[in-house]
């Protein structure tokens, strides 16, 4: 009887297993799916998106936008509104899906993983429940909505240290970091006084213009110096803290999200003036110094490193011993003390291979090899090497950049690495002057003086485009595309600042982060590699702020493949005008759009 009894009880089990599985498979299907496409349907109906079923229908041609020129989309699906925030390349749940190996102490799970073709979500990313136009600058850098990041919870978790206050509808920032809990612009001043820096200004009569901040939190260090005409790379990862880059853009600062892992930083080498690690949670030891010996690379000759932790002034034997590990190391990379109090240090870099020549056979860490390219980025490996100058610099002894803001103008010294005569770098920069102007005039309808402030160049040339808009109160991201010249390290021997990027990919940024859009045959240039350009321009939607604007200026060709997807994206045509310069380009055609800011009728009521 007993086993008669077993036999059917394991029978009536598999057979519940198998029920359960079913449905389990099912509830997959229908709500895990990468797109989440009834969920978006019903969202967009709910954001007024399609105004009956066949406005909403998703068509089987979906999956192949801009395959077919003779189709024309009538909307694009939209991701569910847990995506809001969604960063493609930077997404953990797409590592956990992939299963990929990645070594977390080398902290390779914060760097780039970006999803296959297969695995991309091809929808349009929701603004969040409430979403508002961000606060204007200057006003931003001290409140944002707290709706347009709804979380509260660095607030609590930094209260000590005066980060960020939740106040009403509106989350505060009274400049207070980690190692400088009374203010960002006291403890600015007090590393200029370190520096007997004239009148306690950091930018030392500009002299000192960029700065690259490492662990930068909520970025107050860097927006405090904007003041101060210094522009700051403020990085930190997505991790624990993951919305800190998000704030500071969100407050108009120049921010990035990337880490100090196992991949160079996406900048040439040269770039800053100055680095800075308040209290920023980097073992600097590790791995025979890997982690301080990219930070020298992209130090400019005689730049500095400005260090705010406990190992600079605590007592314990575990601190102590940090910093005299951490001294040794920095004292066989050549660099010197420039200053020290309280909690800080500020050590300088060679201006020259003299100290390098001169050090013990076999001293580590060694000198690059001779045919290492400083320069190289996109997907190259750290090295555990000191980068010597070359013989031009080192005979130079410094950058020969002239102060801010004559170096804007000025032709880079590293013009010649390119072959680039003065001549077309003045013209360059006298073109983009004239087409600056164009765009401005077919903006101004749109626009006050106020409205635009994070700007993005997606194929930045030589920076000429920033350059253009000194007299406005912008910052400019200079993106120089991986596969053409490294042009990156003319924009920041002006004095500006850019990342290298490939445009088959996402970029590393939050979703609605840029008022501005700036595309130069960068559409064309996908297409010529077999990328999507519909996926780019669902990439621009990404990173482009509800009621943003993007500027095409490139072939008739790409303006009417555009054209085809404006109502899809909720795009408006804001302006056009055929390119009337006399430059090899003046087949191109000015397109520029508004994107609309679609929002919930609760959402719209909120804003008035």
């Amino acid at each position: 009887m007993r086993g008669r009894s077993d036999g059917g009880q394991k029978k009536k089990v598999t057979a519940l297993v198998c029920i359960a599985a079913v449905v389990l498979v099912f509830v997959y299907l229908f709500y895990g799916s990468s797109d989440h496409r009834a969920s978006a349907i019903e969202y967009g109906r709910k954001l007024g998106l399609g105004g009956d079923d066949d406005e909403t229908k998703q068509d089987d041609t979906s999956s192949s936008f801009g395959l077919d020129d003779g189709f024309t989309p009538r909307s694009f699906p939209v991701c569910d509104d847990r995506h809001s925030e969604l960063i493609p390349c930077l997404d953990r749940n797409l590592i956990y899906q992939m299963r990929l190996k990645l070594d977390l102490s080398l902290m390779e799970h914060y760097e780039r993983h970006c999803p296959p073709a297969e695995r991309r979500f091809n929808c349009l990313i929701p603004p969040p429940n409430g979403y508002k136009v961000p606060i204007k600058w200057p006003k931003s850098r001290d409140e944002v909505w707290k709706v347009n990041i709804p979380h509260t919870h660095l607030a609590h978790e930094k209260s000590d240290q005066n980060w960020m206050v939740v106040k009403g509808d509106k989350i505060n920032f009274p400049g207070g970091g980690t190692h400088f809990h009374y203010g960002a612009d006291k403890y600015i001043a007090s590393m200029a006084n370190m520096l007997n820096y004239p009148n306690n200004v950091l930018n030392n009569g500009g002299r000192l213009r960029t700065v690259f901040d490492v662990g930068c939190g909520v970025a107050s260090f860097g927006g405090y110096l904007l003041s101060s005409d210094i522009l700051t790379m403020s990085l930190a990862p997505n991790d624990v803290h993951q919305n800190q880059i998000q704030f500071a853009l969100e407050r108009g600062i120049p921010a990035s999200l990337g880490v100090l892992g196992t991949k160079r930083l996406p900048y040439p080498s040269r770039s800053f003036e100055l680095a800075h690690c308040s209290r920023c949670r980097i073992d600097w030891l590790q791995r025979d110094g890997i982690l301080l010996l990219e930070l020298d690379r992209v130090l400019r000759p005689g730049g500095y490193f400005a260090y705010s932790s406990p190992e600079a002034y605590a007592q314990d034997e575990e601190d102590l011993k940090i910093w005299r590990e951490m001294s040794a190391l920095v004292e066989r990379m050549c660099w010197k003390i420039a200053a020290k109090r309280n909690q800080t240090v500020i050590w300088q870099k060679p201006m020259t291979n003299d100290c390098y020549l001169e050090r013990e056979p076999g001293t580590q860490p060694p000198l690059c090899r001779s045919d290492s390219d400083p320069d190289a980025v996109w997907g190259v490996n750290m090295e555990a090497c000191i980068t010597p100058y070359s013989d031009h610099d080192h005979k130079a002894k410094g950058s020969g950049l002239a102060p801010w803001p004559a170096r804007l103008t000025s032709p880079p010294p590293r013009l010649a690495d390119f072959g680039y005569s003065t001549g077309m770098f003045e013209k360059d920069t006298e073109l983009w002057r004239q087409r600056v102007d164009i765009y401005w005039d077919l903006l101004s309808p749109r626009t006050e003086s106020d409205t635009v402030r994070n700007i993005m160049d997606m194929k930045a040339s030589m920076g000429s485009f920033a350059a253009a808009l000194k007299e406005k109160d912008v910052w400019v991201m200079n993106v120089v595309p991986e596969d053409g010249p490294n042009t990156l390290k003319l924009i920041y021997d002006r004095g500006l600042m850019g990342a290298i990027h490939s445009w088959c990919e996402a970029f590393s940024t939050y979703p609605r982060t840029y008022d501005l859009v700036h595309a130069w045959d960068i559409l064309s240039d996908i297409h010529k590699k077999g990328c999507s350009e519909v996926d780019l321009l669902l990439e621009m939607d990404r990173i482009l702020r509800p009621s943003g604007f993007v500027i095409i200026r490139d072939k008739q060709r790409v303006v009417d493949l555009v054209k085809k997807y404006l109502k899809a994206l909720h795009w408006e045509e804001v302006g056009a005008k055929t390119d009337s310069d006399s430059d090899q380009d003046s087949d191109n055609v000015v397109f520029i759009v508004q994107k609309k800011l679609w929002l919930t009728s609760d959402s719209l009521r909120d804003m008035e």
